[in-house]
């Protein structure tokens, strides 16, 4: 017995050295990143690393950190920053984010996000790249707020994004929950009957293909930009309207999308009216586009749901016979 009890005494002792040398060489860890954007040219500081978790943890909690990209015009901050990870192995890491308010900016854009139960679970591979294999975020209720009034929010919100046996191949899926337009669109659409105040689902699965796969250089150096995008599946739910896509779009270096997806829209009339209600469609050529709609529609045979090609092609989007105009960029900063 008095054997046991020493080799316990002993094997508590080695692990709480490991816990400790671990948990410095985590701390340093942290410190030499910041030190190393700062030299880079980047803002990049902290009030402080305050380290808690032992024994089966290490949790570092960061105060008030900023960071700002000077090359790209992105910058972010909060009240504190989490990151825990298993003490056996710190590649499994579960980011915690605060329920308070942080600011997210895009040169002199500045958006406020606030979210519950916010984190972020990050299965990272061996090595100094820091290679992402799986990511896993959750937040209960959000919101994404201009400085005056909230733009977007909902109620539950999921992203996923799983490496494949390609490493610049990932399957991303999302899903957001009671989705709130902004307050604006909300005042509009306050005459449409039977317009719920909140998208039922918006959900997305897709694969993409990048030109470089998501590791520790996403954040230092330049984000992974992708170059093909399979949608197996896009969808968003909204009282009697439902719109489904899914297709191909192969991304070229500047951003232009080329390539064409399969919308199934129900109810497009509706759609159709709440878009001139809104502003989004003048009235005068509400007319014209309803006589073509409604003819494309008969060709399926049900005249309250269209099955049309979105196509995208010369830095240009059609839908169907319409041209929309120009194409958007896709280009990740």
């Amino acid at each position: 017995m008095i054997r046991w009890t020493k080799l316990l005494l002993i094997v508590a002792c080695l692990w709480s050295i490991y816990w400790g040398v671990a948990a410095w060489g985590l701390h340093r860890g942290v410190d030499s990143w910041f030190a190393e954007q700062q030299r880079q040219g980047w803002q990049a500081e902290h009030a402080g690393v305050n380290i808690s978790g032992f024994p089966l943890r290490h949790t570092h909690r960061i105060t008030a950190p900023v960071l700002a990209d000077p090359g790209t015009g992105t910058a972010w901050r909060a009240g504190w920053l989490e990151l825990s990870s298993p003490a056996i192995w710190p590649g499994h890491l579960t980011v915690h984010l605060p329920d308070t308010p942080q600011r997210v900016s895009y040169f002199d854009d500045t958006a406020v996000v606030q979210a519950d139960g916010f984190e972020v679970d990050l299965q990272l591979a061996p090595g100094l790249a820091l290679e992402v294999e799986r990511l896993q975020l959750v937040a209960e209720a959000w919101s994404i707020q201009s400085e005056t009034l909230t733009e977007l929010g909902g109620q539950q919100l999921s992203l996923g994004m799983v490496q494949t046996d390609q490493p610049e191949l990932y399957q991303i899926t999302g899903k957001a929950i009671g989705v709130s337009p902004s307050a604006l669109l909300r005042q509009r659409l306050a005459a449409a009957d039977g317009l719920p105040e909140r998208l039922e689902t918006v959900a997305v699965d897709m694969t993409v293909r990048f030109d470089a796969s998501w590791d520790r250089n996403a954040i230092e150096l330049r984000r992974p930009q992708p170059r093909q995008i399979t949608l197996q599946l896009a969808e968003a739910r909204w009282g009697p309207m439902r719109i489904k896509a899914t297709g191909t779009l192969n991304v070229d270096e500047t951003g232009l999308p080329e390539g064409e997806l399969a919308l199934q829209v129900e109810n497009w009339q509706d759609i159709l009216r709440m878009a001139e209600t809104t502003g989004a469609l003048p009235s005068k050529a509400r007319a014209g586009i309803e006589r073509v709609l409604r003819v494309l529609a008969g060709l399926g045979g049900n005249h309250r749901d269209l099955d049309l090609t979105l196509t995208l092609s010369s830095g240009y989007i059609a839908l169907g016979p319409l041209p929309l105009g120009p194409a958007p960029r896709i280009i990740l900063r």
